[in-house]
């Protein structure tokens, strides 16, 4: 789907993600989890990849199964570099307003990566807990 670029545009996106997980018989912590997270990567494409510019788009592209939900969400902005925002737990990031948002999406999904240009988040929650480090890397966009 392709919303516009603005923060009200959530409600509706959590709407229709959210009620196929419950379609799916996934427990509370799984739909917190999920809509914590596609509200912080939702708003950050708005206000820090879209630059609050009511001209330009969200596209989320979603798909949810017995299994997993997966999400990705992109802006029309320039890209960021994850890596370059400062872990907000240590040193120079307890004192700097941004990277809680992207600390909490690497804490409650079990995938988290972004296209090499920074404007796309790919992220997935499964209901049974695969085997895998969580983390974050770089996809195809």
């Amino acid at each position: 789907m392709v919303v516009e670029s603005k923060s009200s545009a959530v409600s509706e996106v959590c709407k229709q993600i959210l009620s196929k997980l419950e379609a799916y018989n996934f427990g509370k912590d799984d739909i917190f989890a999920v809509h914590l997270t596609l509200e912080e990567a939702f708003l950050n494409a708005v206000k820090h990849g879209n630059k609050m510019d009511p001209t330009k788009t969200v596209k989320i592209d979603y798909s949810v199964d017995s299994d997993k939900v997966e999400i990705c969400i992109t802006d029309e902005g320039e890209g960021f570099e994850p890596d370059s925002v400062a872990d907000p737990r240590f040193g120079i990031g307890l004192f700097e307003p941004g990277g809680r948002g992207l600390l909490l999406m690497n804490s409650y999904m079990d995938t988290v990566k972004y296209n090499e240009r920074g404007n796309s988040v790919y992220m997935v929650r499964y209901k049974e807990k695969p085997d895998m480090t969580i983390g974050s890397g770089e996809i195809e966009a």
